[in-house]
């Protein structure tokens, strides 16, 4: 299954030629997955957070394919593309402008990766490509 959100391009993503600075893609990435979380897990950021548990990124590769303007709106599309003991990798593209691979880790209180919780584990093998 594939999660999909549009984000526009506003006018705090563009540098002064009027397109998307490229760190902004980074920023829409990470919209992507938290959303994914909240929307599709159940298990949004914030109650993470004061659970004491994390979600840290530990790689980000992204090719940029061509440029987005001010006022275009972005497709925007997110899959499991690996599912490990305590790690996940996303597959997130931004239409035909941006694609991203990042990978998260799986932390609890202690900051050591841990095992996926099994009902976080059974959503993102529903959705792994």
């Amino acid at each position: 299954m594939t999660y999909t959100r549009t984000i526009p391009i506003e006018f705090c993503h563009c540098d002064p030629a009027g397109i998307v600075f490229y760190p902004r893609y980074a920023e829409m990435v990470n919209h992507m997955v938290e959303n994914f979380f909240l929307e599709v897990v159940g298990h949004g950021f914030g109650p993470m957070m004061a659970a004491g548990q994390g979600m840290p990124t530990v790689a980000l590769e992204m090719a940029f394919r061509k440029p987005s303007r001010l006022g275009d709106r972005l497709d925007w599309t997110l899959v499991v593309e690996h599912l490990g003991r305590s790690s996940a990798r996303f597959l997130v593209r931004g239409g035909d402008r941006v694609e991203a691979r990042t990978t998260v880790v799986w932390m609890d209180r202690d900051f050591t990766p841990s095992p996926w919780p099994d009902a976080i584990r059974q959503t993102l093998e529903a959705h792994h490509a």
